[in-house]
């Protein structure tokens, strides 16, 4: 495959960034499009040119640092996927791809592809930990009576893996689906309820603090996430911040 590659270069936070075209020949259909990425780096670096800087780590589709917008969707075309799981299959021989970093004020560009999302951390810590015992002579988990349907949507809320992906698509910027699913997966277990009413206000107010937009029910998140977090999560830290307001 040959393709036209149009990449977001930008040196640092506080320098304009412009797009850059590259060519870029015998791509195999086979290839993640990180490989390919690799492959682009090599041919700079041996030109001595600057290489593309772009995150990744586990390539695994578990840590979700491989955050890209492409051809205008979080990781691309594919669903149900990170960057790193997304072929080059996907793509057709003499195609163009525009390949954008993750755009949000609470996301700043360090360099090229690579934003920070230390936000996402501070929301995270604002929720504080769980008090319960959970070592030494403590209950088997087992042993505590949880419905089935409770404990499914909690593992499906601890299934967010923190990409991004879902504040990348939202035209708001908004972090409610990250947000909502960090609160879903304690709020559905007993282990989490003692802290719940605290954790669900510091997290929404620090979320609102760091400059993520409001949702406004669009959906396009739910759609793009690697994980497909529901939106159910969203009603769910909804009611739960009512309730803490309401305390």
């Amino acid at each position: 495959m040959n393709l036209t590659l149009k990449i977001w270069r930008q040196k640092n936070a506080k320098e304009k960034g412009q797009m850059v075209d590259y060519k870029i020949s015998n791509v195999s259909p086979d290839m993640s499009f990180l490989e390919m990425l690799d492959v682009l780096n090599n041919e700079l670096i041996e030109k001595g040119d600057d290489p593309v800087a772009f995150d990744h780590d586990c390539r695994e589709g578990i840590c979700g640092m491989c955050s890209l917008f492409i051809n205008g969707e979080a990781h691309g075309p594919d669903r149900g996927i990170t960057t790193c799981q997304l072929h080059m299959r996907m793509f057709k021989d003499g195609d163009t791809i525009y390949i954008e970093p993750f755009r949000a004020k609470a996301f700043p560009v360090i360099k090229d592809l690579v934003v920070d999302r230390t936000a996402f951390d501070k929301i995270q810590h604002a929720g504080g930990f769980v008090s319960v015992n959970t070592s030494g002579n403590t209950q088997d988990a087992n042993a505590i009576p949880i419905p089935k349907h409770d404990a499914d949507r909690a593992f499906d809320a601890a299934t967010c893996i923190g990409c991004g992906a879902c504040v990348a698509t939202c035209k708001n910027s908004s972090a409610m689906l990250f947000v909502s699913a960090k609160v879903s997966q304690f709020a559905l277990l007993p282990q989490g309820k003692v802290e719940a009413a605290e954790r669900v206000l510091n997290m929404v107010n620090e979320m609102d603090a760091l400059g993520f937009g409001n949702c406004t029910n669009t959906g396009a998140c739910e759609v793009e996430c690697p994980k497909g977090i529901s939106l159910e999560n969203i009603a769910r830290m909804n009611r739960e911040y009512l309730k803490a307001s309401l305390k």
